[in-house]
């Protein structure tokens, strides 16, 4: 039997999947949690095959709840079935562990399918979630080339920037003169696509290229 657990603030959802899941000769739901702790709670005690976890949850939400689970239970396998495949949503849910991304609107007999391809180890991604971690993959990829193109100098000018120093700060901190100065901002805003020096080091901190003080 594929032992699963179900997390989900909604009773009926609950009910619902429960209902659903047990007709299955090999599935059998052994808990239910209204959020992520409970559920992390349940794993520890539980150690379930198959973790059904929704995303958008009142407290701890789907996304920490994935990763206290798996803390609690690292074997069992979390598959995520939640209402949307938001940018926000899909990638942290699979950085915190989970195996396999599911909207709400996936029929009954490709859920069990899911689970029992969870327990074996097979990741199942909703189109549109799939379709959301590759364009999130290539954002990724395109920041790092862009990174890649800055060169020692320029990363000096950006941490100065981030700094709050002004042109004739920075080129009296690096011995160089203000037209170089500008020369390296400008390179910068067209490297790393900003709009302006104060956008340049938002990016700059939010991205770990220079620390926030």
């Amino acid at each position: 039997m594929i032992r699963v657990l179900l997390a989900d603030d909604h009773g009926m959802v609950r009910e619902g999947l429960k209902y659903y899941l047990e007709v299955e000769d090999d599935i059998e739901v052994v808990g239910e949690a209204a959020d992520g702790r409970k559920a992390a709670e349940l794993a520890g005690n539980l150690k379930p095959d198959v973790i059904l976890m929704d995303l958008i949850m009142p407290g701890v939400d789907g996304v920490e709840g994935t990763k206290l689970c798996l803390e609690a239970s690292p074997d069992s396998k979390v598959v995520v079935l939640t209402s949307k495949a938001e940018d926000d949503l899909v990638l942290p849910a699979v950085r915190a562990g989970a195996l396999s991304y599911l909207l709400k609107d996936v029929s009954a007999s490709d859920l069990a399918g899911a689970i029992r391809g969870a327990a074996s180890g097979k990741p199942t991604l909703h189109p549109m979630a799939a379709s959301k971690m590759m364009q999130q993959v290539q954002a990724d990829q395109g920041k790092q080339e862009r990174q890649m193109r800055i060169s020692p100098r320029e990363m000096e000018v950006v941490h100065l920037i981030a700094r709050g120093f002004g042109n004739k700060k920075i080129a009296e901190e690096l011995f160089i003169s203000e037209r170089t100065v500008k020369t390296h901002v400008t390179h910068l805003l067209e490297k790393l696509e900003q709009s302006d020096r104060t956008q340049l080091a938002i990016y700059a901190i939010n991205n770990k290229l220079v620390e926030s003080s």
